[in-house]
């Protein structure tokens, strides 16, 4: 991630794939706890990003992705599963839930993100607010 709008948020100092534990106050971390930070692309143009973040199996009703103040997360659970007369004998993916949380810049324009799931991928587009948009300067003639 080489954007400067957009950095991981430094408590989920996981890699990509790695379990991530959120513990609730007073009591030990749970495997219900648990989950998986997807991996994620971020693309920087003159407009804004765009991330692309991989959640196979998660459904539009099992995602849930907020902004509070400047921070985006991204949450979703998958409805993967082997079929009960099968057993799995190795499994990669073996948590249902995945969490990713991320800071965004004051320069990115929160009120306007747009998102798209399709096949596993989530696509979130976040413009540059107004003020960072880059904009020409007409010079007059004197």
């Amino acid at each position: 991630m080489n954007s400067s709008h957009i950095m991981q948020t430094p408590d989920v100092g996981r890699q990509p794939g790695q379990v991530a534990r959120q513990a609730r106050p007073g009591s030990e971390s749970r495997q219900a706890d648990a989950a998986l930070t997807p991996p994620v692309d971020v693309i920087e143009d003159a407009n804004g990003i765009t991330l692309y973040a991989d959640l196979p199996g998660v459904s539009r009703d099992k995602l849930n992705l907020h902004v509070e103040s400047d921070t985006l997360t991204i949450e979703g659970e998958s409805d993967l599963a082997a079929p009960q007369e099968l057993t799995s004998s190795h499994t990669e993916v073996g948590l249902p839930r995945f969490r990713r949380v991320f800071t965004l810049s004051k320069e990115l324009d929160t009120e306007r993100v747009e998102a798209e799931l399709a096949q596993g991928v989530l696509k979130l587009r976040i413009p540059k607010a107004e003020h960072a948009q880059p904009r020409r300067i007409n010079v007059k003639l004197a």
